[in-house]
């Protein structure tokens, strides 16, 4: 099984798309919620090129982006483990 971490904030419409395509595919995931956390979002920003925005999704350890490429690799077929 896939480690999934998702750093999110409160009323982010993607961090709800993210999480529910998450658990449509019953992949579990950790969230962690950035809203009082603003060190955190600029140690991670400056750790992944300077990626500012919500959610940042980690897999495996590795950063992926946001949604958009969290949906990118479920369409490829990359993002369930066979």
């Amino acid at each position: 099984m896939r480690e999934v971490k998702i750093y999110t904030t409160e009323f982010c419409p993607f961090c709800v798309q993210a999480k529910r395509l998450l658990t449509q595919l019953k992949m579990p995931y950790e969230e962690i919620n950035l809203e009082d956390k603003p060190e955190l979002r600029q140690k991670l920003s400056e750790e992944n090129n300077g990626y500012r925005t919500v959610p940042m999704i980690f897999i495996d350890g590795s950063f992926i982006g946001g949604y958009t490429e969290l949906a990118a690799l479920h369409k490829q077929g990359k993002l369930i483990e066979s």
